[in-house]
């Protein structure tokens, strides 16, 4: 089976608790699509625990890609393993980071020993910009937000920024493709301010699976080969 969860923001409990619903196996495929990290509790442990799967894909979101260039300042400034080292561009790159959900991030990262910082961040920069999955007769783009300017005939996919597939919103009342049997995955935006529920959002063509765990409600999953959606509260 082929699944996709999104936004677990550092919610870790919920994260294995969902793993335990699905009941994921060795031949199945999970992929998450973006916003691992920030705003909750324990997103280290939420990284630290994607590290030990194989069958687990993530997707870059606009709270992983600043992740990603933060601790990627802190880890040249650190690089003798002393904190006080920090520049101040370091500093100011931080502190706006905090001010969106990074705190908790940054305060497990500094942690860790110098090869777990490492290898964490090593991991991070790998993240994918997005995926496309054929199952049975249908065709899912997976993505963090992105395609909100999208031309029918513009670039390809590959062509697109980071940028564009992380900060460019999803315009779900728009169907980006005359095929019917392509679907566009995404998060980011939470379900309940496109329908005012927290359960998964579908409309043209568009599925959005940020449930909005991250701000008390829930985290969904979605299987994609029966359309099942899963729920943790």
């Amino acid at each position: 089976m082929n699944y996709v969860m999104s936004d677990i923001h550092g919610e870790y409990d919920k994260f294995l608790e969902m793993l335990q619903k699905i009941d994921l196996q060795d031949d199945d495929t999970l992929y998450i699509l973006g916003n691992v990290v920030d705003r909750g509790e324990e997103p280290i442990e939420v990284l630290t625990e994607l590290t030990y799967y194989s069958n687990i894909y993530t997707i870059l979101g606009d709270h992983d890609r600043i992740a990603a260039e933060v601790l990627s300042m802190i880890m040249d400034d650190i690089s003798d393993g002393d904190i006080s080292d920090i520049s101040p561009e370091t500093v100011k790159a931080a502190s706006e980071w905090r001010k969106i959900g990074g705190a908790k991030t940054i305060e497990g990262f500094v942690q860790l020993s110098v090869e777990e910082r490492q290898d964490l961040l090593d991991f991070l920069c790998d993240f994918m910009p997005f995926e496309v999955v054929d199952i049975g007769d249908k065709t899912f783009i997976l993505v963090h937000q992105g395609l909100g300017n999208f031309d029918k005939n513009g670039e390809k996919l590959k062509k697109y920024s980071i940028k564009d597939l992380t900060e460019t919103p999803v315009d779900y009342e728009r169907q980006y493709f005359d095929d019917d049997s392509i679907f566009i995955v995404s998060g980011h935006v939470p379900t309940y301010e496109l329908c005012g529920e927290d359960r998964i959002y579908q409309s043209h063509n568009n599925i959005c699976i940020n449930c909005g765990v991250a701000d008390g409600k829930r985290l969904a999953c979605l299987c994609l080969d029966t359309m099942e959606e899963f729920y943790v509260d």
